[in-house]
């Protein structure tokens, strides 16, 4: 997979995909990211991006010209394969692991991200497939946007994670939250691991994982509960702890 990156700060990029699980699969050649600097595309001797926005307001905008011709020469360089263009914005469709899902399976992934107001909605009309946003939050660019993205992409590739059930029980994939994690010591600080994960009794072991993922959600997002399809066994189990929204 490649994945590339169009912005105005390439460095943020670079410095933040070189470590962990990206720079390892990087390393590996099990995904190409990339930056690239819209700004190198400027017309403007100064190499201006930006102008102020028609009908006034405050701040300024990024000019479709640079964008565009960015966007040309990633396609260029690669002119055979399918391109989704993800932009990172607050007005985008929040990005869900279902999301993460079906993009790892592309071949190819451009991702835009803005700066200052936004960026002309001409170019954004033009070269955008997919209009993203990670949360109902503003943020000064798009680049940690892009980064959340990317990571949430490249460690569901192939072997990037070593072992498929590395993000098979996660969070969110099947809906519900995660069931809690221990490891050694036994006791912490008077604290003990839950007898039945000492047990080594996996039938037990997977029983109680369940409902600790069920509990976990409907302490802490019981709205996914409703987007769930739930057992005979899991209704009975959160009507016991409290849940009665079924």
């Amino acid at each position: 997979m490649r994945i590339t990156i169009m912005t105005l700060f390439p460095q943020m990029i670079e410095q933040a995909v070189s470590h962990s699980i990206m720079g390892r699969a990087i390393e590996a050649s099990q995904v190409e990211i990339r930056a690239v600097n819209i700004r190198d595309y400027s017309n403007n001797k100064h190499k201006q991006v930006d102008d102020y926005p028609y009908g006034g307001g405050a701040g300024m905008l990024m000019k479709p010209g640079p964008v565009k011709w960015c966007y040309e020469a990633i396609c260029e360089s690669s002119p055979n394969t399918k391109k989704r263009v993800m932009y990172m914005t607050p007005h985008g469709k929040p990005w869900k692991q279902a999301m993460a899902d079906e993009f790892a399976k592309e071949e190819e992934i451009v991702i835009l991200c803005g700066h200052y107001e936004g960026i002309d909605q001409r170019v954004i009309e033009d070269i955008v497939t997919d209009e993203v946003s990670i949360g109902d939050f503003v943020l000064t660019g798009g680049e940690l946007a892009a980064l959340v993205i990317t990571d949430s992409i490249v460690r569901l590739l192939p072997n990037v994670l070593g072992k498929q059930e590395s993000f098979q029980e996660e969070s969110f994939c099947d809906g519900l939250l995660e069931y809690y994690h221990y490891t050694r010591p036994a006791v912490f600080e008077g604290k003990e691991v839950p007898e039945v994960l000492l047990s080594g009794h996996h039938k037990n072991i997977e029983k109680y994982r369940r409902q600790n993922s069920l509990e976990n959600t409907y302490k802490k997002r019981p709205d996914l509960l409703e987007q769930v399809q739930l057992s005979v066994e899991d209704r009975k189990f959160l009507q016991s702890v409290g849940y009665n929204n079924i």
